[in-house]
């Protein structure tokens, strides 16, 4: 029973191969924007689409590693925490999110 209640948590936002390695792509939820981001690895990953910052869009910034760039002002954030690189305050929201045959499923509260 728990498996079938935890699979209803996850939506649907596409193909795997409709992201770019290094790239990203926003998903628009009752939550706010959440960015998806695939690494070249073929990890993907989920973060509010926003800078702690000064609410950046994250979903246009550099990935690199497991990091991306925010767009705005250069902030290094950690797409497995969300947390600011290098700084001692600053915090995205993560979101769970998997692959399962070549579909990309995001976890929503």
């Amino acid at each position: 029973m728990d498996g079938m209640q935890n699979a209803k948590n996850f939506l649907d936002v596409g193909a795997l191969e409709d992201i770019a390695p290094l790239g990203a792509r926003t998903v628009t939820t009752t939550l706010g924007d959440i960015a998806i981001f695939r690494t070249d690895g073929d990890e993907v990953f989920a973060l509010r689409d926003q800078c702690p910052h000064k609410q950046g869009p994250l979903s246009q910034g550099i990935v690199h590693g497991k990091s991306v760039t925010c767009p705005l002002h250069d902030w290094v954030i950690s797409l497995q925490s969300g947390l600011a690189q290098g700084l001692d305050i600053g915090c995205t929201p993560i979101f769970a999110v998997k692959v399962e045959a070549g579909r990309v499923l995001l976890a929503l509260p």
